[in-house]
């Protein structure tokens, strides 16, 4: 190893350990704009000394392609709503997973194409097969990545398989295309150069491309959290996979740490919505429910005003903020915060209840809380808020409807039996804001919305919160 190699893999050990630390900061809200800089920074040391790579063959070509990425990712924080984040994330698991699956592929073809007497092709099968099972493992998880995250771009986005999706057989073609893919793997291995390799590794991309697509299409919206967390993991291992490829130890660390951040993310995911990581890698999981019940709300649901509400907050001494997925569309979050100061100033106690899969993706309501300034202490969990509830005078419930469901606890043939929900339904009275009965992603009805302590506000978030905060003020 000559001198400057020494020095760039010190920069990328250096690198690794910002990652590491940066990981560890986001753990924390308070320390998460910290750990965001170490990573960043990290980044930046692993890039600039990968520039200094005596490899690089074109600078033209690198800076060409940063200056257009960097204009796509300027327009994209700009044009992109908050509310379509998770869709965002989606395609940023996707084209991760594609950048991987083309860097390994861009490696075998140029040991295919290397010549006679190099020292490429003077190896033999057994030393060039380690390899070629990373490049083809970085192939297969780096295609599954991206079509199963433009599938759930597509169902967030609601253009195609906003519904649950299944094909007859749908397991067994699923067992095939596994089946398919392990062969060709063993095929790729055997001839790690030539044409055969490479009629293998393009082989493993389309059939792991279909079997990305076959994994998400039969999960419903309800599980899109869980699915983004995994997706996430599978971006993370495909880019250690092709680190592997590389000999690239930063790419190493980096994709272990975001496919190991991933697994732990897509199991909090799991236990907060009662489902099963065994299902949740092979797809198997609890599709949509039948629609709404008109019965369960027929006479029973009482209607309210955004006056009669702020009359109700005038005597409250303790209140719940639950935000869901309808604060996101309706942008009401920073006359959310109002609402809560004006109550503060009142002498109310004002926490937020934030489940785990509010929203779309993991932490949606905590971004859109953090972005509108509200104490990070008051952002309350599930565990720590539900304790709470029966002590609550008001619980405001914005946009949220799944996670607030109380079939979860009491139906046991449910979509979501056995989901942690948060118990609002305990509280004294529970006002829901929402535009219409229509169900959430679980496509089922909620029983909340007709319960004896259950006011309904029919409009939107943000038009509410600020009819509500001027009828406070005027009370």
């Amino acid at each position: 190893m000559n001198t400057p190699e020494i020095w760039i893999n010190l920069a990328y050990l250096v690198a690794g350990v910002l990652f590491i630390f940066g990981l560890k900061g986001l753990t924390h809200p308070k320390t998460a704009r910290r750990g965001n800089l170490l990573g960043a920074t990290g980044m930046l040391v692993a890039v600039v000394a990968t520039l200094c790579h005596t490899q690089v063959l074109s600078y033209t070509l690198i800076i060409v392609g940063m200056v257009i990425g960097a204009g796509v990712g300027a327009f994209l924080a700009r044009w992109v709503q908050m509310t379509a984040m998770p869709q965002m994330v989606a395609l940023f698991n996707g084209l991760g997973g594609a950048a991987s699956a083309l860097v390994a592929g861009a490696e075998l073809l140029r040991d295919s194409m290397a010549p006679e007497g190099s020292a490429v092709q003077s190896l033999t099968v057994a030393d060039l097969a380690p390899k070629s099972i990373a490049i083809g493992v970085s192939g297969l998880i780096g295609a599954l990545t991206l079509t199963g995250s433009f599938i759930a771009f597509s169902k967030l986005q609601e253009i195609w398989f906003k519904k649950p999706f299944k094909l007859k057989f749908h397991y067994v073609i699923n067992l095939g295309l596994t089946l398919v893919v392990i062969l060709l793997g063993i095929a790729l291995a055997m001839n790690p150069l030539g044409g055969v390799g490479n009629l293998c590794f393009w082989g493993i991309i389309i059939a792991a491309g279909a079997l990305g697509v076959l994994l998400v299409a039969p999960i419903g919206g309800a599980d899109m959290p869980v699915v983004i967390a995994l997706l996430n993991s599978y971006s993370g291992l495909a880019a250690a996979a092709t680190g592997f490829v590389l000999q690239n130890s930063v790419l190493i660390i980096s994709g272990s740490l975001v496919g190991a951040s991933g697994v732990i993310l897509t199991t909090i995911m799991c236990k907060a919505m009662n489902r099963s990581l065994f299902n949740v890698l092979f797809g198997v999981m609890a599709a949509d429910g039948e629609g709404p019940s008109d019965d369960i709300y027929e006479g029973k649901v009482k209607w309210t005003s955004p006056e009669e509400v702020g009359i109700l907050f005038e005597s409250a001494q303790r209140v719940v903020i639950v935000p869901g997925y309808g604060l996101a569309v309706a942008q009401a979050q920073h006359a959310v915060r109002e609402l809560a100061q004006e109550l503060k100033r009142r002498g109310a106690e004002v926490e937020y209840g934030i489940h785990p899969v509010a929203g779309r993706m993991p932490g949606h309501m905590n971004v859109l809380l953090a972005e509108a300034d509200v104490e990070y202490d008051k952002l309350k969990d599930l565990d720590e808020i539900n304790p709470t509830f029966p002590e609550t005078d008001v619980v405001l419930v914005i946009g949220a409807n799944d996670v607030v469901n109380p079939l979860a606890r009491t139906d046991p043939q449910s979509p979501i039996a056995g989901m942690p929900i948060l118990d609002v339904d305990k509280a004294r009275t529970v006002v829901v804001i929402k535009r219409s009965l229509s169900p959430g992603y679980a496509g089922i009805a909620n029983p909340l919305f007709a319960m004896d302590n259950t006011l309904m506000l029919k409009s939107d978030g943000k038009v509410a919160m600020v009819d509500i905060l001027a009828a406070v003020r005027d009370v």
